[in-house]
């Protein structure tokens, strides 16, 4: 019974540690740096260059 108690948890920490590294390598679509947020992809680089050159 122990035995089966253990092999659970081995396999619930296998299964936890391979979700971390398979979430580390994945493609991140929404962000636009490596950090993977999202919160870079939210700035729009054009609209501030367009109310830069406007103020000018």
């Amino acid at each position: 019974m122990e035995n089966v108690i253990i092999a659970i948890i081995f396999l619930a920490a296998v299964a936890y540690l391979g979700n971390i590294v398979i979430k580390n390598f994945s493609i991140k679509k929404n962000a636009g740096c490596s950090k993977g947020c999202g919160s870079c992809g939210a700035i729009d680089f054009d609209k501030i260059a367009a109310e830069m050159e406007a103020k000018r």
